[in-house]
């Protein structure tokens, strides 16, 4: 039983990989708006119907390309960190070093998105994953019996990391021969940095109550 369902959770995992290459790829090809949900669905080797299982659009499909996995990679290397360390620190640093290390097809795809507002939109709402996985690394760091406290933290450092995403891929104010140009403003890891600073004092005050941090 334990097998078949692994075995299924490989397929559905294949199947999610295929969805947004297949995405990204007929987007550089043709460019987004170019692009059907039946052509992406064609190229993945499923049925349009499949691929609503996966994803609500395109544009999630495509930007999932760019975003795979992020939030799993960013709690676990919350999870690796040292218990000696600061929580916040452990934070910060995995969402700055996942959010800026990119290879040279990923800024291939970032530039694609940059440029394209409804990829824009969904690439800045994709942060929103890292919610729940980023509980579950918070609240066994906590050792927290109270559920909501790394709810609620987790919450935050989603919407803090939203914040500082839409300051730097806010539209260029120029001529309306410039509409949809993307500037961005200021360095990414600076601005995830100041958006989450905020944030530290509650991360610390969290860890302090439950007394989670080695000395």
């Amino acid at each position: 039983m334990t097998q078949r369902k692994g075995l299924r959770e490989q397929k559905k995992q294949a199947t999610r990989e295929a969805l947004r290459e297949a995405a990204l790829r007929l987007a550089l090809e043709r460019g987004p708006d170019n692009v059907r949900v039946d052509d992406i669905a064609e190229a993945a080797g499923v049925s349009p119907r499949t691929y609503n299982n996966y994803f609500s659009s395109r544009e999630q499909a495509i930007v999932a390309a760019v975003t795979a996995e992020r939030e799993t990679r960013v709690a676990a290397a919350v999870a690796a960190r040292s218990a000696t360390g600061r929580l916040a620190d452990a934070v910060i640093d995995a969402i700055v070093d996942q959010y800026t290390t990119q290879s040279e097809s990923g800024r291939d795809a970032l530039l694609l998105i940059t440029t394209h507002p409804a990829l824009r939109d969904a690439f800045v709402h994709a942060a929103t994953a890292i919610e729940y996985p980023l509980t579950e690394a918070i609240a066994e760091r906590l050792g927290d019996t109270d559920p909501h406290t790394a709810r609620v933290l987790a919450a935050c450092v989603a919407a803090a990391v939203r914040v500082a995403l839409q300051q730097w891929l806010r539209p260029a104010m120029t001529s309306p021969a410039s509409s949809g140009l993307v500037v961005p403003s200021g360095a990414l890891p600076d601005l995830l940095r100041t958006s989450l600073a905020p944030l530290a004092p509650a991360l610390d005050a969290a860890e302090k109550r439950s007394g989670s941090r080695q000395q």
